[in-house]
């Protein structure tokens, strides 16, 4: 957390300390605007300065929690002259009335005339050049100075709100192995313990693996690519199971050094091409699968043969659209994901760049 974060924290969390110390340290600064000569009668530069600090309080707080939230209102601009107006007005008199029967007759020699409320009422001239001017010095300052902080909060609680929701989206996203492929796995199991097969305890170690990587090793933004690489490989195998001969897969891997990526994205490329890519309209389906890491560019390419049918848009497959809406959640502008459908074969690239994300 910097130190502007820790300052704003702290503030907000002791509001009332935290006015009290920055009206301390104004009244410490604006000292200086008294003559040196006038410090031998330090208590009429006292009672000067408590009215000084005490009318501009009142009008910053005007101007902070009164004026600005209406500016912030559109509703309500019509009100904001004559608020603004009747209020400094109000505070000129104010502070007038103050030095007239509260200052002078503390820092004064008597007799001396005073003006009645009447006259300082209708003094207008002294009010704008000489009250106004005084009450409302500071006041433009300590209202920016909130605008200001209230503005950074209020961003700061929108990234984290966008931080949050995007967070979830992702759990969300993450949360897609396919219900169907659980379900005929669990029965190809089943069948193969009936005529007890010797890869039946092989495919239930796959399948563990599969769900331990999913429960387990996905609930951190980035994995190993390595770990997903061995994730797609027991679900390959299983999935030969369900398919048997009919169905050729190729997968091929290379990684220069290991590196992390967001999780289940590439899985669920490999259940999009499974989905579409094993229709029985399909006599010998392939599938090739193709994984690259070279200087922290990672590629992934998977195709799948599939029956074209008139009027749909590929690029358009609901599984595809979460893909890319995880993508760019994560990487932003640091990949791409092309897809292609020509020839009843159906292409997937993706590219991204994790020179960032190591």
């Amino acid at each position: 957390m910097s130190l502007l974060d820790k300052i704003i924290a702290y503030s907000s969390s002791h509001r009332l300390l935290s006015h009290i110390v920055f009206w301390l340290l104004v009244a410490v600064i604006f000292l200086n605007r008294y003559d040196i000569e006038e410090f031998e009668e330090l208590d009429k530069i006292l009672y000067r300065h408590c009215y000084y600090i005490t009318v501009t309080m009142i009008a910053s707080y005007f101007v902070a929690y009164l004026i600005i939230p209406q500016l912030l209102n559109p509703d309500r601009y019509y009100m904001i002259p004559l608020l603004f107006l009747a209020g400094s007005y109000l505070i000129s008199v104010l502070s007038r009335i103050a030095v007239i029967y509260l200052v002078e007759p503390l820092i004064r020699t008597p007799p001396f005339k005073q003006e009645s409320i009447g006259e300082i009422m209708t003094d207008i001239p002294k009010l704008v050049m000489h009250y106004f001017a005084l009450s409302f010095s500071m006041a433009w300052i300590f209202a920016f100075a909130k605008l200001m902080k209230d503005q950074y909060i209020g961003q700061k609680r929108r990234l984290v709100l966008e931080k949050e929701k995007a967070q979830a989206e992702l759990y969300a996203l993450k949360a897609q192995l396919n219900p169907h492929f659980l379900f005929n796995t669990l029965n190809n199991i089943y069948s193969l313990s009936l005529i007890n097969s010797p890869v039946t305890s092989q495919s239930i170690a796959d399948l563990s693996g599969i769900l331990d990587h999913v429960l387990y090793r996905c609930n951190q933004p980035f994995v190993p690519i390595s770990g997903e690489i061995n994730l797609i490989k027991n679900y390959l195998a299983l999935e030969k199971l369900r398919y048997d001969e009919r169905l050729r897969i190729n997968f091929t891997h290379y990684i220069d050094q290991d590196a992390r990526i967001t999780p289940l994205i590439l899985l669920s490329l490999v259940e999009n091409a499974f989905k579409h890519g094993t229709s029985d309209d399909l006599e010998n389906p392939v599938i090739d699968i193709a994984l690259d890491l070279s200087d922290q560019i990672f590629r992934f390419k998977i195709t799948n043969d599939f029956v074209a049918e008139p009027g749909q848009t590929y690029g358009d497959r609901i599984g595809l659209a979460n893909i890319r809406k995880q993508l760019t959640l994560v990487y932003k502008d640091d990949h791409s994901l092309l897809v292609s459908a020509e020839h009843n074969h159906f292409d997937v690239t993706l590219q991204i760049n994790l020179r960032n994300y190591c």
